[in-house]
């Protein structure tokens, strides 16, 4: 029987038209993405279309299939010995027709057997976060979780890679696979993330200047990398920034130290991959290859830090050693006396 993932068209999720993550943000239109128009569906018909479920996972290799590929005999051999309960998987004993995956541990006789299964890819899913959904898997107040919305996956769990505070929305990625989150939440890449705000009172060109110059928070100091006006009603402004990090609360802390609140944020775009057109808030659309590997491309360039964008403990360390390599240069080498060796 053929596996549903193997039939299905390997297509990255950018080339289909309803299930669109633009990666540059200038295909994002803002004045849809504030109004709500963006995360409504583009087809009438698509209401009465149910979530995409997760495709199954590739199948992985037979037991006796590996341990013949691994040179310990014929795959009927390798049969034979499994029904004799002579080999164990992770400290059971296997039986005939298991699969294996990647980090098991096979013994044959109790002995360890070195198997060459290749890792499966990481796998990556976006999520429309809406307002009012912690992003954890515990919680005292038992508040709604984003993690009670994504579909089951069966060895490991679903890891955010960064998180969206309580009341911020939009874009929120989740993989398999935590050497990638790590990866892709690490301030030596600074992976820009875009950002609609919307603001109570109007920024004057001052406060402007101010948050892309960076300004000092109690963690260090912070700046936005691009400041756009995005209009706006009455007293809400909105606005769209970029910024090449993910501290806690860090844009409405930043917005409220040039003396405003921030009554509504929403995350459109991290990196490389934008917020899904059509995509609903509450609901999840799996990444395809195509764009994981553009994710990973963008992920593997770290970028220049500047004092402006590294914490205060870093920014403290950066001055010391900075101080003392002044020092070294201003002191003059003491001269040794010939045929003897300084200390």
């Amino acid at each position: 029987m053929t596996s549903p993932r193997a039939t299905e068209s390997n297509k990255s999720i950018l080339e289909d038209p309803l299930q669109a993550c633009q990666a540059e943000s200038g295909d994002i239109d803002f004045d849809d993405i504030v109004s709500g128009v963006f995360d409504e569906p583009s087809d009438p018909l698509q209401l009465q279309t149910p979530k995409r479920v997760l495709l199954p996972q590739p199948d992985t290799p037979k037991l006796h299939k590996v341990l013949a590929q691994a040179g310990l005999g014929s795959r009927v051999d390798m049969e034979k010995l499994i029904a004799e309960g002579r080999v164990s998987v992770n400290q059971e004993v296997a039986h005939v027709g298991q699969r294996i995956q990647y980090g098991d541990q096979i013994k044959v006789n109790g002995k360890p057997v070195q198997v060459r299964i290749a890792p499966s890819a990481p796998r990556v899913l976006a999520y429309h976060k809406p307002a009012g959904e912690i992003v954890s898997h515990d919680d005292p107040q038992n508040r709604p979780t984003v993690f009670r919305k994504l579909p089951r996956v069966y060895h490991g769990k679903w890891q955010s890679v960064g998180r969206l505070d309580l009341n911020t929305e939009g874009l929120l990625l989740f993989t398999d696979s935590g050497e990638l989150a790590n990866q892709l939440m690490h301030p030596r890449f600074g992976l820009e993330r875009e950002y609609a705000v919307r603001v109570l009172g109007a920024l004057s060109n001052e406060e402007k200047k101010k948050l892309l110059d960076g300004v000092q928070l109690e963690d260090g100091p912070a700046q936005f990398a691009s400041l756009e006006d995005g209009g706006g009603d009455g007293a809400n402004c909105w606005y769209r920034v970029t910024i090449n990090e993910g501290r806690n609360r860090e844009v409405r802390r930043m917005i409220e130290a040039v003396g405003h609140a921030v009554s509504r944020l929403i995350r459109i775009r991290y990196g490389a991959v934008a917020l899904p057109r059509g995509l609903q808030r509450g609901d999840w659309m799996e990444l395809g290859e195509l764009d994981i590997e553009q994710l990973l491309r963008t992920a593997a360039k770290p970028i220049k830090k500047s004092t402006s964008l590294i914490g205060a403990e870093s920014l403290y360390r950066q001055r010391k050693d900075d101080a003392a390599s002044k020092s070294r240069k201003r002191s003059p080498r003491k001269a040794t006396a010939p045929g003897r060796k300084s200390r």
